[in-house]
């Protein structure tokens, strides 16, 4: 049986909407989503493979449109076990 080194977090949905600002900063954004004139200006679901990669665009967002301006609401967090390469590879021998 492999030992167990620790879990991370892998395959992170959510989804962000931004409120307030102006199309030309919209056009700016490194994402791709949809435009919604009413309450929010724009929606767009996020795919990360790692919970430090949102945080660090959430921090670029905050940057670009400011802090007030945007939420980001995690909706789906898978976890795998990682083991050790050397464990992993005698059980698949044994199999």
């Amino acid at each position: 049986m492999p030992r167990i080194t620790k879990k991370e977090v892998i395959d992170l949905k959510a989804v962000l909407v931004i409120w307030g600002v102006k199309d030309d900063i919209l056009k700016k954004l490194p994402i791709e989503g949809h435009w919604v004139y009413g309450e929010y200006d724009f929606i767009s679901i996020l795919d990360f493979d790692k919970s430090g990669e949102l945080e660090e665009f959430k921090e670029k967002l905050r940057h670009l449109i400011g802090d007030e301006k945007f939420k980001v609401y995690s909706v789906k967090y898978g976890a795998k076990n990682k083991t050790d390469p050397m464990m992993s590879q005698m059980v698949s021998q044994l199999k």
